[in-house]
């Protein structure tokens, strides 16, 4: 006989089991922020790697061609919004192209070293003994290094097109991402359902691919936000000291330093690359930490 002020449990309603991606979902649509650092990439993304047409098409101008009797020419010059640079390009065209040269090694460079590192550190953090001491061993040399010296010194040696900064970058940054999937792997390998699949005859490739990878997706999709800003700062810091990409090829990184002589005459060449560069990274690191509070479920209401 049922007690009478005792609800019983078929009276509840029936409710359904959300995931931790439908969760992190619902808290991303209520981050007006992070919606925004969103939107302002896309943008990004999207005029940058649509440079080609842009240029071509409505602009009409060749980012790599000189113009000198138009050289130095401010903002709102007639068919130059943005004025142009000490050999007379024109300066949205540069910078449209630019973004695109620097958006891609940003995201390459970072999904390489995602990828390095998640290899590495599944395989350190799953079968542990020898291969974990292996490992840590050539990760704690290779982080011994000053990662600047490294990146200076592979770069003098290799002539920087985009394609090998991206290998420069991937080769030399890959250690922490090995360190955080090794961490997490470790974490998770005596896990129920890690237990489960190994009892019923999983290979070891299975396990690590296919039971334990997809719950560090989240953990990963922080990384790859940050490290893709990192590594745009990376390329601006080489084009310094002149050993990242080499002009005519536009980055932003060498634009901004190309520009230093004509801080004074033509400040727009300074402040355009610069601001490009602030709100890219900006965003990239808002994202990732509104990634990170979406996915935390400790973040709940």
């Amino acid at each position: 006989m049922d007690a009478p002020n005792v609800p019983r449990l078929l009276d509840a309603p029936n409710r359904k089991s959300r995931s931790l991606s439908a969760r992190a979902l619902d808290r991303l649509r209520r981050d007006p922020l992070t919606l925004l650092a969103m939107g302002v990439l896309l943008l990004l993304l999207l005029v940058s790697f649509g440079s080609p047409f842009i240029n071509d098409t409505i602009l009409g101008v060749d980012p790599l061609a000189p113009d000198t009797p138009n050289r130095l020419l401010t903002f709102g010059s007639p068919g130059h919004i943005l004025g142009t640079d000490d050999l007379g390009r024109d300066h949205l065209a540069r910078l449209l192209s630019g973004g695109q040269v620097s958006l891609s090694i940003g995201i390459f460079s970072a999904i390489a070293i995602l990828v390095i590192g998640l290899v590495f550190g599944l395989m350190m953090g799953f079968f542990r003994g020898g291969v974990d001491d292996v490992m840590n061993w050539l990760i704690t040399t290779l982080d011994s290094l000053p990662s600047l010296y490294l990146l200076i010194a592979l770069s003098a040696l290799l002539q920087p097109s985009p394609q090998t900064l991206i290998f420069i970058i991937a080769i030399t940054s890959w250690t922490g991402a090995a360190r955080l999937v090794r961490g997490e792997t470790i974490a998770r390998r005596e896990l129920d359902y890690v237990v489960a699949a190994r009892a019923l005859g999983a290979s070891n490739f299975r396990i690590m691919f296919i039971h334990i990878f997809p719950n560090l997706l989240s953990i990963l999709a922080i990384s790859l936000t940050v490290g893709i800003g990192g590594v745009i700062l990376a390329e601006s810091a080489l084009s310094f000291l002149n050993l990242g990409v080499q002009p005519p090829t536009p980055t932003w990184g060498n634009m901004l330093i190309d520009a230093r002589t004509y801080y004074r005459t033509a400040p727009h060449l300074i402040v355009m690359p610069g601001l490009m560069i602030s709100i890219t990274v900006l965003c990239l690191y808002i994202l990732g930490d509104g990634l990170r509070d979406a996915f935390d479920p400790r973040s709940e209401g």
